[in-house]
């Protein structure tokens, strides 16, 4: 069994989102989504996701090509939930292309292409101008 792993805020939740997702699936028999919590997201962002992380797991474990969802409270180990939940591949947005390399001993890493034209942060901006 292959499994993929990736990780992400998934906050204010889009179609950029569902595409990576599903197609981080197509890489293999199971997918696990680490999710930022909320502190490591204000750390990353100095800002709190909108939707808590409680709310963002919830909308995740609900998809039917996401298999298992965990809380990622700290950049610093990667490494250790590739290594907890025996993921042969890590996938991540082409945003974030050679940020990972570095566990590449561990496991294979693949940079997907983002969906043009969509970002949480702008989605963010838009809202507040409304």
């Amino acid at each position: 069994m292959k499994t993929v792993i990736t990780f992400g805020t998934f906050d204010v939740f889009h179609i950029g989102h569902v595409n990576i997702l599903e197609r981080s699936k197509k890489y293999g028999d199971k997918l696990i989504v680490g999710v930022s919590s909320d502190d490591l997201n204000f750390s990353k962002k100095s800002r709190y996701p909108i939707y808590s992380q409680d709310h963002r797991m919830k909308i995740l474990s609900s998809l039917k090509f996401v298999d298992e969802v965990f809380l990622e409270e700290s950049l610093e180990l990667k490494l250790e939930y590739i290594k907890k939940y025996d993921a042969s591949l890590l996938i991540m947005g082409d945003d974030w292309k050679g940020r990972f390399d570095w566990v590449k001993p561990e496991c294979d890493v693949l940079y997907l292409p983002r969906t043009p034209s969509i970002s949480t942060t702008e989605l963010i901006e838009i809202v507040k101008k409304i």
